[in-house]
C-alpha cells in the first residue's frame, strides 16, 4: 500500500532499544502543534496499525498535528517484550519526550485507544500534556490507583455495547473525577467501532478544534 504524502516510517530510541513508529505530517505548511498515539494491546493482536489508532492518528492530521504513531516494545520490530503496561508507560513518555525534541515549543496531545487509552491516561499524569483522547479505556485493567487526573482537555468516547471494556465501569469512573472528562457514548457502538470509525474521526475533529489552545 502506498504510503501518504508526509508519512515517514522511522525508529526512535525507547527505554529498552528502539521503537518502531509512523510519523505523519499535515498537508498544510502550518504546523499547530504535535500527537502521540498509544495503540491497543499487543498481546490481543494491537499494533500501531490497529483501525482505531490509525483513525486517531488520521484525526490529528487533519487537525494540523503532527502525528507519531509507535509500537510498544516487543511489538511488531520494536525491541524488548510486554511488560504488564508499566514498560509501556515508559515507552508512551519516551515517544512524548521524542516529540517535543523534534517539535519544541508546539502543543502536544496524547491518544490512545483500549490498552493504549489507560497508557495514554497514564502518561498524561505523569507529564504535562494539552490535550488528550481516549478511546474505550481500559482503566480498571491497566490505570488503577491514580492519585491524580490529567488537568489537560480530555474526551472520553466509547460504545454502549462495547463488549470488552464495561461502559458502566467508564462511567462510574467518570462520575468520581472533578472536573472530569469530557465523554462521548456512542450509541450501538462496540469495541472496534465496526462501521463507526467515521463518527469516531468527527468526534475527535470536534473536540479538538473547540478545545485547541496554541502555545
Amino acid at each position: 500500500m502506498a504510503k501518504p504524502p508526509g508519512t515517514e516510517t522511522l525508529f526512535f530510541d525507547g527505554p529498552v532499544g528502539r521503537l518502531q513508529a509512523i510519523l505523519e505530517q499535515p498537508a498544510d505548511e502550518e504546523v499547530k502543534g504535535c500527537a502521540v498515539v498509544c495503540h491497543p494491546h499487543p498481546q490481543h493482536g494491537g499494533t500501531m496499525h490497529n483501525k482505531v489508532a490509525h483513525t486517531l492518528a488520521r484525526a490529528f492530521v487533519r487537525s494540523g498535528f503532527v502525528t507519531l504513531r509507535f509500537n510498544f516494545r516487543g511489538t511488531e520490530q520494536s525491541d524488548g517484550a510486554f511488560d504488564e503496561g508499566i514498560g509501556e508507560l515508559d515507552d508512551a513518555l519516551a515517544a512524548v519526550d521524542w516529540m517535543r525534541t523534534k517539535y519544541p515549543g508546539q502543543a502536544l496531545w496524547l491518544g490512545g485507544f483500549s490498552f493504549g487509552a489507560a497508557i495514554a491516561v497514564k502518561a498524561a499524569v505523569e507529564t504535562e500534556v494539552d490535550g488528550l483522547i481516549s478511546v474505550a479505556p481500559a482503566i480498571s485493567r491497566f490505570a488503577t490507583g491514580l492519585t491524580t487526573q490529567p488537568r489537560c482537555p480530555w474526551l472520553i468516547v466509547q460504545g454502549d455495547q462495547d463488549e470488552l471494556v464495561d461502559v458502566e465501569e467508564t462511567i462510574a469512573w467518570v462520575d468520581d473525577l472533578e472536573p472530569g472528562p469530557e465523554l462521548l457514548i456512542v450509541v450501538d457502538g462496540e469495541h472496534f467501532f465496526h462501521g463507526r470509525l467515521v463518527e469516531l474521526r468527527d468526534a475527535v475533529l470536534e473536540f479538538v478544534a473547540d478545545s485547541y489552545l496554541p502555545v
